[in-house]
């Protein structure tokens, strides 16, 4: 083996001083590059099943971890096309995965979650792709998961950082149930 793919071989004497040479760094980017894929094909059988394609799955996605959003505001995250991320909301409301209430100060402004239906279609797929992440986790350990979790986290952009750093604020202040809530209503209060 070459020790290009990954694995505990990878890692010699000296790889805590020369982990940013760009040898290292492609190394990186290939071992994220090849999860993404590995991940996508753990649920790819249930989005068949489903009938859900991948930009749906991806508006779930972060529906369940920032409840509340904009429309706008899940546009930016994803990065896609207006007209994109309408057919795709279109779908899923349609669908009764999600729901769509207008804003308090605003009534333009359109807040989105998931109904009862479409958390328990993404907790489906989630789970999928929860055992690929535990059996990962638990071969690297805790060290390494925080150490992974740091990489990840300075490699957002200032708004998702902005967006995790909100919903953390809402999960602390109360449980991740009425942490949704609570910021799903924030949010629609406030007219953001």
């Amino acid at each position: 083996m070459n020790g290009f793919a990954g694995g505990q071989g990878d890692i010699g004497a000296g790889a805590d001083v020369l982990f940013l040479r760009e040898q290292e760094i492609r190394r990186a980017q290939q071992l994220m590059v090849l999860a993404w894929l590995d991940l996508g094909r753990t649920i790819a059988p249930l989005l068949e099943e489903t009938e859900l394609g991948a930009a749906q799955y991806r508006a779930l996605q972060m529906l369940a971890l920032l409840p509340g959003l904009t429309v706008g505001e899940l546009q930016s995250v994803l990065g896609v096309a207006k007209q994109s991320l309408a057919r795709t909301l279109n779908e899923l409301h349609a669908r009764g995965l999600v729901a769509s209430e207008p804003g308090r100060q605003d009534r333009r402004q359109r807040f989105l979650s998931l109904t009862e239906t479409g958390q328990a279609m993404e907790a489906r797929l989630f789970a999928a792709q929860r055992e690929l992440m535990v059996g990962a986790y638990r071969e690297a350990g805790s060290g390494a998961v925080r150490g992974f979790r740091q990489v990840l986290r300075g490699m957002l952009s200032e708004p998702s950082r902005d967006l995790l750093a909100r919903n953390a604020e809402m999960r602390t202040q109360a449980g991740p149930k009425q942490a949704a809530q609570k910021q799903a209503g924030r949010r629609m209060r406030d007219g953001r």
